[in-house]
């Protein structure tokens, strides 16, 4: 499967629109419009945007068999927080997690 059948794969499972994943990714729609209907190749900071939008990481995007949970705003709002920190904030935190179980 290549870049665009991938995206217009996860747009049909979402029951996405061009508007919507226009509106999710923060994305013209210029840009997505061109993705369909001149076939342009995304960057890969627009990939990432799409793949933002869609809850799932680049790895995720290319991995047509990996399984993965769709996140939530919140989630993904942790998520991205989550990547920017240092070892050891993570593990910090981490840590801190383990001990609510």
């Amino acid at each position: 499967m290549d870049v665009i059948e991938r995206i217009d794969f996860l747009m049909k499972e979402r029951n996405w629109s061009d508007y919507k994943l226009s509106m999710e990714s923060g994305l013209s729609s210029s840009t997505i419009a061109n993705i369909h209907r001149r076939h342009t190749i995304p960057s890969i900071p627009t990939l990432e945007a799409i793949c933002n939008a869609f809850g799932i990481t680049l790895s995720q995007f290319f991995n047509e068999n990996y399984s993965y949970v769709q996140l939530n705003k919140e989630q993904q709002e942790l998520f991205h927080v989550w990547i920017s920190l240092t070892e050891k904030q993570k593990k910090l935190i981490a840590d801190l997690i383990h001990e609510f179980k």
